[in-house]
């Protein structure tokens, strides 16, 4: 269930992101509130993840998915697309799935005892 919290929050990460855009620096009261209440679930459901996920593979993957769908969205809808930038998200995203597939106590060093 951690992974779905944080995967919704890196979402409402992209969806804060561009409203911050459009709230024209909180000077629009209706984006501004959008905004808010979206940076408020997004951290809420990303604290929610930290209770079981290591918070480096968490922040991690949330910056991830917020910093690779702000980019996808961009692309879609101002055609900023090139093949450098899409080479680079492969690499972001690819990074992102290795986090996940890496975390976990099966993966972690063991800490010799003496």
């Amino acid at each position: 269930m951690a992974w779905i919290y944080l995967f919704v929050a890196g979402l409402s990460e992209i969806a804060w992101a561009y409203g911050m855009k459009y709230s024209n620096g909180f000077t629009k009261p209706v984006p501004s509130i959008i905004t808010v209440l979206l940076i408020m679930f997004s951290f809420i459901l990303f604290a929610k993840a930290m209770k079981t996920i290591p918070v480096g593979t968490a922040y991690a993957v949330f910056t991830g998915i917020g910093a690779a769908g702000t980019v996808v969205v961009e692309m879609i809808f101002a055609h900023h697309i090139g093949l450098t930038k899409i080479f680079f998200l492969g690499l972001l995203i690819a990074g992102i799935i290795g986090l996940k597939l890496t975390s976990g106590p099966e993966n972690e060093i063991a800490e010799e005892k003496e």
